[in-house]
């Protein structure tokens, strides 16, 4: 197995969870997928310095506790529901972990939107769907995903967004789905179930 030889051991088993993710839904070469989208994160990740970071969410707390100093950035997400442990549990993170959890949602949603399109779907009706089936996340002030309850969601709830969906479909998948269906986003469900004391 000389391709391990190139990578730690967060990148051995971030490998192999996601070849086996891409085969299991059936996806062509899912190891030399899972190894591309790897390459290509911890090039990206080295070329701007972020690869050797650790406990980065750490750091930015004590930093904004030890100041007196709010950091906005961090203000502006909690207005939004984020806790200062999903700004711990995010940005604790191994940066190339962050990236390829980014990647895939790109890849869920994209997959969705190819197969929405090939069954006839328009342009419009294939990005509505997808929007009502996945979190978009992003800067919140970047209105071109969406304004009011789709406002894209903070990347520091990931976490508790996929605890969520896990124990909905654990629980009662057919009344999870019409409320997915019902909601104008999968955002806006989200946002009025953070609401709600539910996430």
């Amino acid at each position: 197995m000389g391709f391990f030889n190139k990578y730690n051991e967060i990148e051995k088993n971030l490998l192999e969870t996601y070849s086996k993710l891409f085969g299991d839904i059936g996806l062509p070469d899912s190891h030399k997928m899972a190894e591309d989208i790897l390459d290509q994160a911890i090039e990206n990740s080295k070329k701007e310095g972020h690869y050797n970071l650790e406990n980065v969410g750490d750091i930015l707390l004590e930093k904004e506790k030890s100041s007196g100093t709010v950091n906005q950035n961090f203000e502006n997400k909690r207005k939004e529901g984020v806790r200062d442990e999903d700004i711990r549990w995010w940005f604790n993170l191994n940066d190339i972990e962050r990236r390829m959890m980014i990647k895939i949602d790109e890849i869920s949603k994209s997959t969705l939107y190819i197969s929405l399109r090939d069954k006839g779907d328009s342009i419009e009706k294939a990005l509505a769907e997808v929007a009502k089936y996945h979190p978009v996340y992003g800067d919140l002030n970047d209105e071109r995903n969406g304004s009011g309850d789709d406002r894209p969601l903070p990347l520091e709830l990931k976490d508790r967004i996929n605890i969520y969906i896990q124990k909905r479909f654990e629980s009662d998948p057919e009344q999870y789905k019409k409320e997915m269906k019902e909601s104008s986003t999968f955002n806006a469900l989200i946002i009025k179930e953070i609401k709600a004391g539910k996430i």
